[in-house]
């Protein structure tokens, strides 16, 4: 029996995130990617919070590909990231694969200064 996509994915975002928690300290960077936008949060699972959010909604005054627009969300991210305090977070892609636009907004967020 094949799987669908949706079902691949979920399987997938469940073997990471039994491995992969977050805390208030170092918040669990989780992206999210639908064919308009990517979205990405900032979430500490111990207290079940959202500490921040962003995406490409905020940024779509500028064109661009979506690889362009997930580079700026990953700029956006970390800049409201380093103004909060928080500079380590642990990257949860969420079972999507690290390539293509969630490559492109890790690698922003990295040159932005957050460390995962």
């Amino acid at each position: 029996m094949a799987l669908t996509k949706l079902k691949r994915r979920k399987r997938i975002k469940m073997r990471i995130r039994k491995h992969v928690s977050g805390t208030e300290e170092r918040p669990r960077m989780t992206v999210f990617r639908s064919n308009k936008g990517i979205y990405v949060q900032l979430v500490d699972d111990l207290s079940g919070r959202t500490l921040l959010a962003s995406s490409s909604l905020k940024t779509e005054e500028e064109k661009g590909s979506k690889v362009e627009q997930a580079k700026r969300v990953g700029k956006l991210i970390a800049e409201k990231s380093l103004e909060k305090g928080i500079s380590k977070v642990v990257f949860d892609r969420n079972g999507y694969l690290y390539h293509g636009r969630v490559k492109a907004l890790a690698d922003a967020a990295r040159e932005g200064g957050l460390k995962f």
